[in-house]
């Protein structure tokens, strides 16, 4: 049976640095660890997600470039704040939409379902496999000397640059400039049983929109086995 305990000790211990929030007080962090899930490939209940969500990016860029979608283009302004150029690393949303009217990829169960979750929501949303973290997920301004995964194993690495907002554990980075790009190291597989996906927001998405996307995310994965477990917890400045 999973371990409940161990998943609400596991986001106990996530933190965001004061940095970050002095860079986006907006910013809000929504963390759901899963247990317990029956693990497996892309499949026709995911591929159906994909579907939808494709149409509904169709239907949202009928007549707004994906830029000028209010939490894409707040996403655009972040990256700005530290350094990065939005229009050569796009953060993790505008990506999908952009890939929406070609197809979204079809990676496997659990990629594609949050990958369906993020583009039907307009969230930045990541997903890692728990089984291979070390330590507890931190949101920080990288120092630049942080490994960066790009192989299966730890003998290709990159280095964020300095200032860059990371999230990493005690073995190195594990998703480069906020939500642009995952560590091969904690990335999800067709056997993962254990998950941690991240939200992201800014303002003007609101709390009640964020909870929404939560609220749908953990309605897919709870399908995915008899004895499927759930935690969650919200991240945010103290002064919000």
């Amino acid at each position: 049976m999973p371990d409940l305990d161990l998943s609400a000790e596991f986001l106990a211990g996530a933190h965001v640095d004061p940095a970050v929030f002095a860079l986006r007080p907006d910013y809000r962090a929504m963390l759901i660890a899963v247990d317990g899930i029956r693990p497996g490939p892309s499949d026709s209940g995911s591929d159906a997600l994909l579907t939808a969500a494709e149409a509904a990016a169709r239907d949202a860029l009928r007549e707004v470039p994906v830029e000028e979608l209010p939490h894409v283009a707040a996403w655009r302004e972040a990256y700005r704040a530290f350094g990065a150029k939005p229009q050569r690393t796009r953060n993790s949303l505008e990506a999908l939409l952009r890939r929406a009217a070609t197809g979204l990829p079809r990676v496997n169960r659990l990629t594609d379902i949050y990958n369906a979750v993020s583009v039907v929501h307009r969230v930045p949303l990541g997903g890692e496999d728990l089984a291979r973290y070390a330590g507890f997920p931190r949101l920080i301004r990288a120092a630049g000397q942080e490994p960066f995964a790009v192989g299966d194993g730890m003998d290709v690495v990159e280095h964020p640059d300095p200032g860059e907002v990371v999230w990493c554990d005690d073995a190195g980075v594990t998703c480069r400039r906020w939500n642009w790009r995952q560590s091969r190291r904690t990335q999800l597989r067709d056997e993962t049983t254990a998950a941690l996906f991240i939200l992201d927001a800014l303002e003007p998405l609101t709390d009640h929109a964020l909870d929404a996307a939560a609220e749908d995310l953990t309605a897919h994965v709870m399908r995915l086995g008899p004895d499927v477990t759930v935690e969650r917890r919200l991240l945010r400045g103290e002064e919000r």
